[in-house]
């Protein structure tokens, strides 16, 4: 990743109410939410919630998929793990010195919890 990709990327997340938005959707897993139901979850009006979503959605934050009439908004996680990945390169000269990351890894709790890789 480039630097001035990751900078435009934490640009977008650096306001309160993008940041929420993409939290929500990190939660929601692939499947997503519709925007309807992340406006209610948030107590954001359509136009505002609508513009935050373009935003995410130009950066490649976040994708939307047509449903009938919905569009149901996700996380992109690929773009995530990128800019995590560029945000933790080379980091303590290889130490392993992030413990709340490291506790949030799915594939370390599933490989601790006994389930296979």
């Amino acid at each position: 990743m480039e630097t001035l990709n990751a900078a435009e990327l934490l640009a977008a997340l650096g306001h309160e109410s993008r940041l929420a938005v993409f939290r929500l959707l990190v939660e929601a897993g692939p499947a997503g939410i519709n925007a309807s139901a992340i406006g209610e979850r948030l107590g954001m009006v359509p136009a505002t919630l609508s513009f935050h979503l373009a935003h995410l959605s130009r950066v490649g934050l976040i994708e939307g998929q047509r449903e009938s009439r919905f569009i149901r908004y996700s996380a992109n996680y690929p773009v995530m793990d990128d800019l995590i990945a560029f945000l933790t390169a080379n980091c303590c000269h290889g130490e392993s010195c992030l413990p709340k990351a490291a506790a949030c890894d799915p594939a370390a709790k599933r490989r601790t919890a006994g389930e296979p890789r």
